[in-house]
């Protein structure tokens, strides 16, 4: 009776590929001579790399399933070896070690690797790979001035690179990561998503960190937590007084007297009016408006003498 690589793995004849390299991962391990040091245990380890060979080539494993370690080792008819099966006799080439190698990347997968099967307790052990994290994936966040004086929910889909459930080979996902813009949030605020780079089998994701960037706005300039609204005035208003109309960020109209002269310094500050405080949006800023005073391009002799009659 031929060997069976089914059950040396420790799996059934439905097995996926996933499963077969779950269970080599598994069992190479635990009587890996390194960590076995019983009686059979690198018969045992031999023989899993070979089962794991055959079931893990999908042409070697097509033609011992239909011809079984006779029909694999010593070949087949032509007439069989259409459709994919291996038709040239097979041989293992007896060392378990290039194949333990081959799965897992490196020469000494035991300083790297977990598994809840296995406690990995191997006596004497020195690791020789330690885990460091990739750097930071910094991206930067776009958002309005509405966006940040409301607060909002923006939704990101990244794709990144997700290690598969042998453990070995990667594949490419997305993922959506959803962000919380609280009210007040200022340029330059970081918001980290942990570990949510790429995977990779001796490394630790990097995070990625979103980078607030405010978009301009056409009526206000932020500055820290207060907005500042410049109005176009002509110098018959700012020597006689007005009323400025600033529409607010929420939808508020604020109709603001000014009753003094206005020079070019001038500034009127109407107290929390401006941006919410991120720490306690019930909190705001202040609204500050300044004045472009638009001076007449030329005047009569008749004017002159009236304004050097009214300044007198």
């Amino acid at each position: 009776m031929g060997i069976d690589y089914y059950e040396t793995l420790e799996i059934n004849r439905k097995a996926t590929d996933a499963e077969i390299k779950k269970a080599y991962r598994r069992l190479a391990l635990k009587f890996h001579p390194r960590s076995n040091r019983e009686p059979g245990s690198a018969e045992r380890f031999c023989q899993l790399g070979e089962a794991y060979e055959v079931l893990s080539d999908p042409r070697k494993k097509a033609t011992y399933d239909k011809f079984g370690e006779e029909g694999l080792k010593g070949g087949i008819p032509p007439e069989f070896g259409s459709g994919g099966a291996w038709s040239s006799k097979y041989a293992y080439h007896g060392n378990p070690d290039k194949t333990f190698r081959q799965f897992f990347g490196g020469d000494n997968p035991f300083a790297d690797f977990f598994t809840n099967d296995i406690p990995l307790q191997f006596g004497g052990l020195q690791p020789g790979v330690v885990k460091t994290q990739d750097s930071p994936i910094e991206r930067d966040l776009h958002l309005s001035l509405d966006d940040l004086f409301h607060g909002c929910t923006k939704k990101i889909k990244i794709s990144r690179r997700i290690m598969n459930e042998d453990g070995y080979t990667s594949s490419i996902k997305d993922k959506i990561l959803t962000i919380d813009v609280n009210p007040g949030w200022k340029e330059g605020t970081r918001i980290i998503f942990p570990r949510e780079g790429d995977q990779g089998p001796n490394s630790i994701p990097a995070d990625i960190v979103l980078i607030v960037r405010q978009k301009s706005h056409p009526l206000f300039v932020r500055q820290d937590n207060d907005l500042i609204y410049k109005a176009q005035i002509s110098l018959e208003m700012a020597l006689t007084g007005f009323p400025v109309a600033v529409e607010t960020l929420d939808g508020r109209l604020l109709s603001i007297p000014i009753n003094d002269i206005v020079h070019p310094t001038y500034k009127k500050v109407v107290a929390r009016e401006g941006m919410p405080l991120s720490q306690d949006p019930s909190q705001r800023g202040n609204l500050i408006i300044t004045f472009d005073i638009q001076f007449p391009e030329k005047l009569s002799a008749e004017k002159k003498q009236l304004i050097k009659q009214a300044l007198k």
